[in-house]
């Protein structure tokens, strides 16, 4: 007992007597330090006595990917702080390959009588889940907010960034630069943002170049959301000849980087390559990366505006909130070389692209 109130009054940052006072429901304890105590015992996973278990307003869940990729931590801390600034104590789950799924940390918040959960590119962005847990969870009366992948199966306020505009302004960097033969590099095809973004891609190569639908969709490749997912569809793509590459994530984008300088090319003067994301630390690659900014913040807060307003009554419409990314243009991009030659053993690629007959 006295392990775990120093454990909680530590977590809580009070002492280990108002700990004491909170579990045997006695008076002169604030609202608030009552709050910290019982959250820290969530976050801690001890059993909430009898008495505090109805008392869980304040706890809004956060369920997250894999924090390796470095756009979830930080949008995870976004909404943190905007959750902690109104007054509410955010739990982190935190999805691990063999770790807890969805389904399981999704219901061990509810057992805990969490206020609200938000969803960061869960199951709700996969065109292929069964979307009928958000609609019991729904049905037990728990408010929720997705980020990034919209489905109209789930009734619930959407916040996503705009993947088709991003597309449309990635080209549209690259055909100035005068590329003319740019790759897609992209996650599995099952997800919404996947999707979205080759619609995207395929329409502005459609109008800033002569391709048909069926040849801008030749220069996509599918692989997964790593460094070495990058690198492999990146391989690809330089085996089609192409001289820019337009990836779905930073992390992939580092990897299209690698792909290339194992070939002998250099990038941006051979090879430019565009990230998604503007992940923290990204200014300090090598060469500091172009990439399409996800505006976190401005995400975050929203995600955040539209489940308080769920849980104070005033349900948000079932809607998607969609922010503009920003193309941040750095050191990863250039004008193409019209020339074509060898350069350490790999062929440089050339710039004609295919024209439909």
């Amino acid at each position: 007992m006295n392990a775990r109130l120093s454990d909680i009054a530590a977590q809580a940052g009070v002492s280990e007597a108002t700990v004491s006072r909170v579990l045997n429901g006695k008076a002169g304890v604030s609202a608030a330090t009552r709050q910290a105590v019982v959250a820290a015992m969530d976050v801690l996973g001890y059993e909430r006595p009898p008495r505090l278990r109805e008392r869980s307003a304040g706890l809004i869940g956060l369920i997250t990917p894999e924090l390796s990729n470095p756009i979830f931590p930080a949008l995870a801390q976004v909404i943190e702080q905007v959750l902690t600034s109104r007054g509410y104590t955010p739990v982190l789950c935190t999805q691990t390959p063999g770790g807890s799924t969805e389904d399981q940390l999704t219901e061990l918040l509810v057992d805990r009588g969490v206020t609200g959960i938000i969803f960061v590119s869960g199951l709700h962005a996969d065109s292929t889940a069964d979307m009928d847990r958000y609609v019991k969870l729904a049905g037990r009366g728990v408010p929720f907010v997705m980020i990034n992948g919209y489905t109209e199966k789930v009734s619930a306020p959407f916040v996503s960034t705009d993947d088709r505009a991003a597309m449309r302004l990635a080209i549209s960097h690259l055909v100035e630069l005068g590329h003319e033969r740019i790759g897609l590099a992209v996650g599995p095809r099952r997800f919404v943002p996947v999707l979205r973004k080759v619609e995207g891609f395929v329409q502005q190569m459609r109008t800033a170049l002569p391709y048909t639908a069926e040849e801008a969709e030749g220069l996509v490749q599918h692989s997964l959301f790593t460094v070495e997912g990058g690198q492999a569809a990146a391989a690809a793509l330089l085996d089609k000849e192409c001289t820019a590459i337009v990836c779905a994530s930073d992390l992939m984008a580092f990897g299209a980087v690698r792909s290339a300088r194992q070939r002998g090319l250099a990038v941006p003067s051979d090879v430019s390559v565009v990230g998604f994301d503007d992940s923290p630390l990204i200014v300090f690659a090598d060469p500091p990366l172009t990439t399409l900014r996800q505006p976190v913040e401005a995400m975050g807060q929203a995600a955040v505006n539209a489940l308080l307003e769920e849980i104070g009554g005033t349900p948000a419409p079932h809607a998607e909130f969609v922010f503009l990314p920003e193309l941040v243009v750095r050191g990863s991009t250039a004008a193409r070389r019209a020339a074509t030659g060898v350069r350490g053993g790999a062929t440089r690629p050339r710039a004609a692209p295919p024209r439909s007959g």
